[in-house]
């Protein structure tokens, strides 16, 4: 079960290359945004999955003839946070700048001293450039400034309008938000529609158990760490709480049990296998590329609504640090901070659907106008929408081995949920691989 926002690169790549970039260009804000050295430096990128950052590193090169930019980026958020782990341990490999998913955080900051504290360059004049949250979520616990971020992943609901419709349920992106509760929507209320479009149409409600699973765990105020950082797990009674839904929908048969970035090379998107899809904003761009690589269109009838179960979750993001191997910090972190700035979050939203954490660029008519991806769903506002689905979304604390709980003990459980197991022996699953990896 891969559950980091990135691994969706090879499956997005279809949709996320026809998304029209509509900004005219992109520059720094401020000295913060360029190297001022003449000096010609060769700074190494290492990103994952797609982050929309391509023609922005073209533009600063342009701007900043002194500066070559060789980038890496690995396929998946797995794959990278092993890269990263490994060269991390042997102290040799990290690039100038690496970028760093939410879920490793709790593995960033047990290090954070291998990281470049920004403020020595300049974070202190634009840290008010992001929303709070973020902004604390890359600083360390001494103060330091070890990441800028890039995108949040506020969720709304994808749902296809036709397959709605023909359950008898209404199709327009207000009222399926009212149908789920509006401002008030519910997990309950979310696996209730299940239930009735289950009956109407004899068919699965959503993909499979694993991405709502990481929404519900998401949305907790604790999840598999308590905010002091002590394992959460098998005395959590919200966890089991949100676990016994889950069971209960992939009881009454609301999964479709799809493979987790595969469903059919995006067939499942098209033929009816399901009618709702977990949508941080970074995933819009992976339903485009899913659709459109089965040979469907905007008219396949993928839309998306103002509204997520249980209130406002977040599911990823993304930080681009300076390892203190790099031999070229202060450019690098000018790098950072460039990539970072208002302008160019705009056009990484535009590139790849990735809701900027820049407030500035939240607002931004690059974000919250027209957009190939808009075209998509059904001329839905999407920026306006993952605006408001940001809105009162608090960051839970990541511990050392979260993604290793989502992925490794949670990944194969909800997995048996989807194939018969009942919710009290998929949690005793979970409990049992949870005690052989020993984890802290």
């Amino acid at each position: 079960m891969k559950l980091s926002r990135r691994t969706t690169a090879v499956a997005a790549v279809a949709g996320v290359a026809a998304i029209a970039l509509l900004a005219t260009g992109c520059s720094s804000s401020g000295d913060s945004g360029s190297g001022s050295s003449d000096e010609k430096v060769e700074l190494t990128v290492t990103t994952f999955g797609t982050m929309g950052l391509d023609d922005l590193y073209k533009q600063y090169e342009e701007e900043n003839p002194n500066v070559t930019i060789k980038a890496t980026n690995i396929d998946t958020g797995g794959n990278a946070l092993t890269d990263w782990k490994t060269k991390q341990a042997a102290g040799a490999g990290l690039p100038d700048v690496q970028a760093v998913e939410e879920g490793w955080l709790g593995q960033v900051q047990a290090v954070s001293d291998s990281f470049t504290d920004l403020t020595e360059y300049g974070a202190n004049d634009i840290k008010d450039r992001w929303v709070d949250w973020k902004l604390k979520q890359g600083t360390d616990k001494d103060g330091r400034i070890i990441g800028y971020g890039t995108d949040i992943g506020p969720e709304g609901l994808c749902y296809n309008s036709k397959l709605f419709e023909a359950a008898g349920l209404p199709g327009d992106r207000e009222a399926v938000a009212e149908l789920f509760g509006g401002d008030d929507a519910t997990w309950d209320d979310f696996f209730k529609v299940g239930e009735q479009y289950k009956a109407a149409t004899g068919k699965a409600f959503y993909d499979q158990s694993g991405f709502v699973w990481n929404a519900m765990v998401n949305q907790l105020p604790e999840g598999y760490y308590s905010s002091d950082g002590e394992l959460n797990v098998e005395d959590n009674a919200d966890l089991k709480s949100q676990w016994d839904k889950l069971a209960g929908g992939a009881a009454a048969g609301l999964s479709s049990g799809q493979a987790q970035w595969d469903w059919g090379k995006g067939k499942a998107f098209t033929d009816g296998s399901f009618a709702t899809f977990m949508c941080p904003g970074w995933m819009l761009g992976v339903v485009k590329g899913q659709v459109e690589s089965a040979g469907g269109d905007a008219t396949s009838g993928w839309d998306f609504a103002d509204v997520f179960p249980g209130g406002p979750a977040n599911w990823g993001g993304t930080f681009l640090t300076v390892p203190t191997t790099s031999k070229h910090p202060k450019e690098a972190a000018a790098l950072a901070a460039y990539l970072t700035d208002a302008k160019s979050a705009v056009s990484a939203f535009q590139a790849a659907g990735t809701f900027p954490s820049v407030t500035e660029a939240q607002t931004d008519p690059g974000v919250t106008g027209e957009s190939d991806l808009t075209k998509f769903f059904n001329n839905a506002p999407i920026g306006e929408i993952l605006g408001s689905r940001a809105e009162g979304v608090v960051a839970q604390y990541k511990g050392p081995n979260d993604s290793v709980i989502q992925e490794q003990v949670f990944g194969p459980a909800t997995q048996s949920l989807d194939k018969g197991a009942s919710g009290d022996d998929a949690w005793n699953e979970a409990l049992t691989t949870l005690q052989s990896l020993d984890l802290k």
